[in-house]
């Protein structure tokens, strides 16, 4: 059994109208040490041993809905686990 981690980002190119709208509260709130904020997601997957590569299956499962790699940039950590 696998743990994966996914880490989803905006593309450095890409305007985060979340972030600055982030940026600019926490400035207001008395943050002004805060320049600059990026929002993206966290997902969390349980991940069921089988004979294929599990790296290749993660990219795979990436790039086919959970990401939108026009706009978007991920990485991941894989960890093995004892059977749940």
């Amino acid at each position: 059994m696998y743990k994966v981690k996914v880490f989803v980002t905006l593309k450095e190119s890409v305007v985060d109208p979340q972030g600055s709208a982030a940026t600019k509260a926490l400035q207001k709130i008395e943050f002004p040490e805060v320049k600059d904020v990026r929002i993206g997601k966290f997902i969390e997957l349980t991940v069921e041993k089988t004979e294929k590569n599990i790296e290749e299956t993660v990219h795979e499962m990436c790039r086919n809905l959970l990401v939108n790699t026009v706009i978007e940039d991920y990485r991941f950590e894989i960890e093995e686990v004892g059977a749940q």
